[in-house]
């Protein structure tokens, strides 16, 4: 298979797991969430991972979330994006949930922010 042929079916596996789901209001939960930077050959995404999950991997840093990756294939988190919040300050903010494959991450690394971290929405009632 040609190598523009592999991009373009890891590109469609890519977007087949992307899950739309926006977020419509200030987040409740009160965990603690780490961001990392993954990276592909295409692009690269800011994710949030809370400490709750976090946890279950073997260590709680972009080695462990990499591990983690290689280890179960795939991986739900939540992308991250810039937002103004309501009193106009920007912060990083839950946008959608992704999925993400490891044969597309080539690496994984924490991401830090001078802004205002917002937690994760909760998901409990859903």
């Amino acid at each position: 298979m040609s190598t523009r042929s592999n991009r373009l079916l890891l590109g469609i596996a890519l977007a087949g797991l992307i899950l739309e789901s926006l977020v419509s209001h200030p987040a409740l939960a009160t965990d603690k969430v780490s961001l990392f930077k993954v990276i592909t050959a295409k692009d690269e995404i800011i994710i949030g991972i809370n400490d709750d999950q976090l946890s279950t991997f073997e260590a709680k840093n972009a080695g462990g979330v990499a591990k983690h990756l290689v280890q179960k294939g795939t991986l739900t988190a939540w992308q991250y994006a810039v937002r103004k919040a309501e009193a106009g300050a920007l912060e990083q903010a839950p946008l959608r949930q992704v999925g993400l494959m490891s044969t597309e991450a080539l690496r994984v690394e924490p991401y830090t922010t001078p802004l205002k971290i917002v937690p994760l929405p909760d998901q409990t009632g859903q």
